[in-house]
């Protein structure tokens, strides 16, 4: 009996571990630049699709801020809220990847294909925007939240 329930406490906490693996969640971004933290970005998942949206901004002066530089429908809308990664599915190729979709970056504009990667066991995200190749770009590290 102490065997079974062993077991079914490590399956648990495996559970809990694997699915902590996943980008799905609350993250805090830091700005490359200063070091601060920047906001909060909820990823979530509908259909083995992974999007996410600004959901808190830390600087108060930038509540009322509006992705003035994006070129796509985005243009002009408010920055809490705004959807900056979508299309993203877990990798065919490497089963600790999630690509395919894209990233704005809401202070120039400019949309990028992404890459994510959670590491530190799931309590850290590893956010890779690029042009053309993953070799070509910049990673952000992203700290869970929840």
């Amino acid at each position: 009996m102490k065997s079974l329930i062993a077991a079914t406490t490590l399956s648990l906490f495996a559970g809990v571990a694997l699915a902590q693996a996943t980008p799905t969640g609350l993250w805090k971004t830091i700005d490359d630049e200063t070091k601060q933290e920047k906001s909060l970005v909820r990823i979530s998942e509908a259909g083995g699709v992974f999007s996410a949206k600004i959901e808190k901004l830390m600087d108060p002066a930038k509540q009322d801020a509006k992705c003035d530089k994006c070129t796509d429908e985005r243009k002009d809308q408010s920055l809490l809220g705004l959807t900056i990664l979508r299309n993203v599915k877990k990798s065919s190729g490497d089963a600790d990847l999630w690509d395919g979709g894209d990233i704005l970056d809401p202070k120039d504009g400019k949309v990028y294909k992404v890459r994510l990667k959670p590491v530190d066991g799931g309590k850290k995200l590893e956010v890779r925007g690029y042009v053309g190749m993953p070799m070509l770009g910049r990673t952000q590290t992203w700290i869970r939240v929840e």
